[in-house]
């Protein structure tokens, strides 16, 4: 499927990232908890972690500009292009562990990921940008 690129306007599409029920139910109860329901879930990647790339969710009250805004279980996702060159394809959950819950992203964009689902290499990225060491090295706090 290939997504418009926005440049003046946002759309709502089909969903080219998937959302598990279970991590929709919990977005839905944190934006009721917080008391902003019509606010929309922002999902990025940025430089970091202990792969080389770190996965981010924030709430949003409105889509930028360039924004692809996704509706996935009841949910709206905004995903700014660079962004979705990343994660086209994944699917977000949400999974409980003796250690807490937390949100993990299954990509198949990635070629490497860190074991707790927050950080990841793609095939072009350089093995250099994740020399900092293995999950757990401090890079992602798992």
């Amino acid at each position: 499927m290939d997504i418009p690129v926005l440049d003046r306007e946002t759309t709502t599409i089909d969903a080219p990232v998937a959302m598990t029920e279970t991590a929709a139910r919990v977005v839905r109860n944190l934006l009721e908890e917080k008391n902003i329901p019509d606010y929309h879930l922002r999902v990025f990647v940025q430089g970091g972690g202990c792969s080389g790339m770190q996965y981010g969710m924030a709430f949003e009250a409105a889509p930028r500009v360039g924004d692809t805004v996704l509706e996935v279980e009841g949910v709206k996702l905004l995903v700014d292009p660079q962004s979705m060159s990343y994660i086209r394809g994944a699917q977000i959950d949400y999974v409980e562990s003796l250690m807490g819950g937390g949100f993990r992203v299954d990509n198949p964009n990635a070629v490497t990921s860190c074991g707790c689902g927050h950080s990841f290499r793609t095939a072009g990225a350089s093995s250099a940008a994740s020399s900092g060491g293995g999950c757990g090295s401090g890079g992602c706090g798992c």
